[in-house]
């Protein structure tokens, strides 16, 4: 087999750091797995089943010590696997989270694990944006990302255009209003919850996009983390459009 390159962008594959990850390739997105990567020094349990369940997929096993400290950075990432990268067509009659030009690893990771826990299954990325098949996004999300449908668009006109019967929800401060005003009414069907960029937030212009909504919060703070305000997002309308 070929050999395994450091991770880029432009490859057609990446790597799922850690054993929970790894695992979650295997059971959710088989069809993706190219192969389990292991440390000489791992053991245990965890090991056991990683390697048992790459057999029942017929996915080759090796140990790669140089390749697993290349992808994490440190010593002690003690398996991956490689997988197929692949794009997903997002469901048409079910809820959308859209994250508009995202720039850290660590958040859209946290925001897909938070998305699939609170029954929202189909995330948007509007480019730019974040590697979303790197693997220190991969590893955020722990390996949630292989349970959801997942789909890059070149920008928000190109997402639009494929699915113009989401009602938006952009969140951002300008002509919003508080969330709490939202729930207090019936929720249209589909819909779409928006986030902008962790520094910039959302242009201007989404404020003329469906109904703006804000979490308020005290003067003490400027604004929420983009994981942490997605996460009350999702949360209330989970709960008001009963998807956990």
């Amino acid at each position: 087999m070929p050999s395994l390159k450091p991770y880029r962008q432009e490859l057609d594959y990446g790597y799922a750091p850690g054993f929970f990850p790894s695992m979650e390739c295997l059971i959710k997105r088989p069809e993706c797995a190219r192969r389990v990567l292991l440390n000489t020094e791992a053991k245990g349990d965890a090991v056991e089943k990683l390697i048992r369940l790459a057999d029942e997929q017929h996915v080759r096993v090796e140990t790669a010590d140089k390749v697993l400290r290349g992808i994490s950075g440190k010593d002690n990432c003690y398996a991956a696997v490689v997988f197929e990268k692949r794009e997903q067509k997002l469901s048409a009659d079910r809820p959308h989270i859209v994250l508009h030009h995202p720039s850290d690893a660590g958040n859209a990771g946290t925001i897909m694990r938070t998305a699939l826990g609170l029954g929202f299954e189909d995330i948007a990325f509007i480019r730019p944006c974040v590697d979303v098949f790197d693997p220190h996004t991969v590893r955020s999300s722990m390996g949630s990302i292989f349970s959801l449908n997942i789909h890059m668009y070149a920008d928000f006109d190109a997402y639009r255009a494929e699915y113009p019967e989401h009602t938006l929800f952009p969140f951002m401060l300008d002509a919003s209003v508080p969330l709490s005003d939202v729930m207090e009414h019936e929720l249209p069907s589909p819909f779409a919850l928006i986030f902008g960029n962790e520094g910039s937030g959302l242009p201007h212009e989404f404020a003329s996009m469906g109904q703006a909504v804000r979490i308020e919060s005290n003067e003490k703070i400027d604004s929420l983390n983009l994981s942490i305000a997605a996460a009350i997002g999702m949360y209330a309308f989970s709960g008001k459009a009963c998807l956990r």
